[in-house]
């Protein structure tokens, strides 16, 4: 009776487990913006960022703010990882969270950033979680429907194991293709001046409604139940690579806007 116990406690907290770890890019989509982001950067941020992080670079400090999830005192974090949007609204359109959102928190910590009476310790812990949430911004699945909590609850498969459309797009495509984070950075698309300036116009509420744009099909490349394989990554890995890298050079602009 005893074992019966443990064994449903165990499966229940598993579940648990990795019902929250699908919120959020896996550690090498996060790290491989980080990494895109440091080449942008300017002599001066990436001086300044140098200091306030002691030495820790934007790729180690992007998964920070998925770590401290585990800890209670951070709960009033966690909304800060995605929006709750219907397919056919925009952010200005639709109901916010009370609790906030992504806007919410990459707002807060470019103004933590930019105050000259903030803290040494709270410019790190907003700088690192600036880093992560920008990442997560532009990640389609993040700003999903409400109802199915942005693809968590949409149940696929991957190469016969069982997954969902949110993780699918968070680890399952960039964990298959079995590269580091280091090389997804080294091998972005070469782009010109011009075209990273493009990138870089806009709000982040215009780039919320751009990812948005991203999230529909997201929802319209995969039924209840499919088995998910080559085909599935033929179609769509290139975008998540564009995503990753769009991100990074996103993350630069904010951080040498704030540090300049």
């Amino acid at each position: 009776m005893k074992i019966k116990i443990f064994l449903v406690v165990s499966v229940l907290f598993l579940s648990s487990f990795a019902g929250k770890k699908t919120l959020f890019w896996g550690k090498n989509g996060h790290r491989a913006t980080g990494k895109i982001a440091e080449g942008h950067l300017t002599k001066k941020a990436r001086k300044k960022i140098d200091k306030i992080l002691k030495g820790q670079s934007l790729a180690f400090v992007s998964t920070f703010a998925d770590e401290i999830k585990s800890n209670r005192k951070y709960d009033e974090y966690y909304s800060w990882h995605y929006i709750n949007m219907g397919l056919d609204e925009t952010y200005a359109s639709a109901t916010k969270n009370p609790k906030g959102d992504l806007v919410t928190g990459i707002t807060k910590c470019i103004s933590v950033l930019k105050n000259k009476n903030s803290s040494e310790k709270d410019k790190a812990f907003f700088l690192k979680m600036l880093v992560h949430f920008v990442g997560d911004l532009h990640q389609p699945m993040h700003i999903g429907r409400r109802e199915d909590k942005g693809g968590n609850t949409i149940q696929l498969q991957w190469f016969g194991k069982g997954t969902n459309l949110h993780r699918v797009w968070d680890e399952n495509m960039i964990d298959d293709f079995k590269m580091s984070y280091t090389d997804l950075a080294a091998n972005t698309k070469k782009l010109s001046k011009a075209q990273i300036e493009a990138i870089q116009k806009g709000s982040i509420i215009d780039w919320v409604d751009e990812v948005h744009q991203i999230t529909k099909k997201v929802y319209n490349s995969a039924k209840i139940g499919e088995n998910l394989r080559y085909k599935y990554s033929y179609d769509y890995f290139d975008l998540v690579r564009d995503q990753l890298q769009i991100g990074g050079i996103r993350l630069a602009k904010i951080l040498n806007n704030i540090f300049e």
